[in-house]
């Protein structure tokens, strides 16, 4: 029963994040840290750091990726799984109520004002969580370079962001080796 036991917790903690955290898979990012590394001690935070980086070159939504991360070294594949459909399962349902009757009320000025107030807010967490991860992955030179050079790039061109981040996977390797 305590395996059971283990199973709800992973999909409990992920129905939360993915239940009340609003504006998607980057604005998720502050309350899987807090609930992954603070208060279940499941991670590190440069593991969830590694998650994200990891979550961000995958195919899907970063925080589905990192549910599945996250689950999968917690219970292994049915962990992975459990951690996913926790993550997704009240957003979910949300979305498809919402979808059935947002056509219709779309046009209320009180929708359009509380959309707009939503985006900005999930503007501020997305900024407090860059700041956060950017306090713990930029360490030196080298990565101030990375950053502003990355920054620049997606900024600036049209280049896919896999492409900048797996290019600056093998800088990171490049430059990494040469120190050890």
């Amino acid at each position: 029963c305590s395996v059971m036991g283990e199973y709800l917790k992973l999909f409990v903690s992920f129905m939360k994040i993915g239940g009340f955290t609003f504006g998607g898979g980057y604005a998720m990012l502050p309350m899987i840290e807090r609930e992954i590394v603070d208060t279940r001690g499941w991670a590190t935070s440069e593991e969830i750091l590694d998650y994200f980086a990891v979550a961000q070159c995958t195919p899907g939504v970063i925080a589905v990726n990192t549910a599945t991360f996250v689950g999968k070294k917690q219970k292994g594949i049915l962990g992975g799984i459990i951690a996913t459909i926790g993550v997704v399962f009240i957003p979910l349902i949300i979305i498809s109520i919402l979808a059935s009757f947002l056509k219709s009320v779309a046009h209320l000025e009180i929708v359009k004002n509380a959309l707009w107030g939503i985006s900005i807010a999930v503007c501020a967490t997305i900024t407090a969580s860059f700041y956060k991860m950017a306090k713990k992955a930029i360490k030196d030179a080298f990565g101030i370079a990375i950053f502003l050079i990355s920054l620049f790039i997606s900024i600036f061109t049209n280049i896919s962001p896999v492409v900048v981040v797996l290019f600056f996977a093998i800088i990171g390797i490049v430059i990494k080796n040469k120190r050890a």
